[in-house]
């Protein structure tokens, strides 16, 4: 596989990441990670292998979550068959159509190539406060207002 081709398959491993998020389906997002991967949430929340799909079941069912919107930031293969993914994200609360950038977060996603492809090993999502520079949390969600048209989840 050339390393284009990794990129765009990495890259589409996270855009089926955000997209089980957005249609709210634990078991989509879930089948998406490695047997041992493991997620940490945008509360410091943590879940791995099968119970990411129990961890986010409850949540899907009990909260109406808002959409994510990314953009990727560095694709970086870290050796054989390993790639780490960072990009910055936004969220489009239910029945909104703007991004609110109390809940702008950074991204980042460590696929492994194994057999059946490529699997999520770790999937971070950290608050993007920038306490204190609040030009930083402007520019972060000016970056990604473009991509609210269409259905763009991921550019």
């Amino acid at each position: 596989m050339t390393v284009m081709a990794v990129g765009y398959a990495v890259r589409d491993l996270y855009t089926r990441l955000l997209r089980a998020w957005n249609d709210r389906n634990a078991e989509d997002y879930a089948e998406l990670f490695a047997d041992d991967g493991a997620m940490i949430g945008f509360d410091g929340s943590q879940a791995s292998g099968k119970q990411i799909t129990d961890h986010l079941l409850p949540i899907f069912r009990d909260h109406p979550t808002a959409a994510y919107v990314a953009k990727v930031r560095e694709i970086r293969f870290l050796g054989p068959g390993s790639v780490m993914l960072r990009a910055i994200a936004g969220m489009v609360p239910p029945g909104q159509d703007q991004l609110n950038p109390a809940v702008n977060t950074l991204q980042t996603l460590i696929a492994e190539h194994q057999e059946d492809g490529w699997r999520i090993v770790l999937f971070q999502n950290t608050p993007a406060q920038y306490h204190g520079r609040p030009e930083l949390a402007e520019q972060h969600t000016a970056e990604l207002r473009p991509l609210l048209t269409g259905d763009t989840i991921v550019a």
